[in-house]
């Protein structure tokens, strides 16, 4: 768990923000689209979203 919070914070990403969208959506995630939920690709996703 730590490394996973780690990893958030050091891309500049909410932990608990990532973590609750994260564990909402991947049950439901194809494994050919699970990359979209790193965080460094999520903030970009997030970043698009918002700027649309």
């Amino acid at each position: 768990m730590y490394g996973l919070i780690t990893t958030a914070t050091l891309n500049d990403v909410d932990p608990q923000a990532w973590l609750a969208d994260v564990l909402a959506r991947i049950n439901d995630m194809p494994q050919t689209r699970l990359r979209e939920l790193l965080p460094w690709e999520w903030k970009a996703i997030r970043k698009q979203q918002k700027a649309a």
